[in-house]
């Protein structure tokens, strides 16, 4: 585990339980690693706790989208939220 994914794990631990928590940070960390290697767990915190959201789990995947949205490679950002592509997403594997 990252220094990232270790640090974001222990803060997102207090707003929902461990396993969410690790899953969370360790998407943020993917993230980080394709998108922007430069991310910091402060400023993925800070952002988070400007979500405009209940629910850690809306929070975090806002957080996901204002991550992706400040990045001009990242088109689709899906497959760091917390459901991923969800079940009426088109497969990702199809057309690649």
């Amino acid at each position: 585990m990252s220094d990232i994914s270790e640090t974001l794990a222990d803060a997102f631990g207090e707003e929902t339980d461990a396993d969410t928590a690790a899953t969370a940070a360790e998407n943020v960390a993917a993230f980080a690693e394709q998108y922007d290697e430069d991310l910091t767990a402060d400023a993925v915190l800070e952002t988070f706790e400007e979500a405009p959201y209940d629910g850690f789990e809306r929070r975090f995947d806002w957080l996901v989208g204002e991550l992706a949205a400040s990045t001009e490679d990242c088109t689709d950002s899906r497959e760091f939220r917390l459901d991923g592509f969800g079940d009426l997403a088109a497969d990702p594997e199809i057309g690649a």
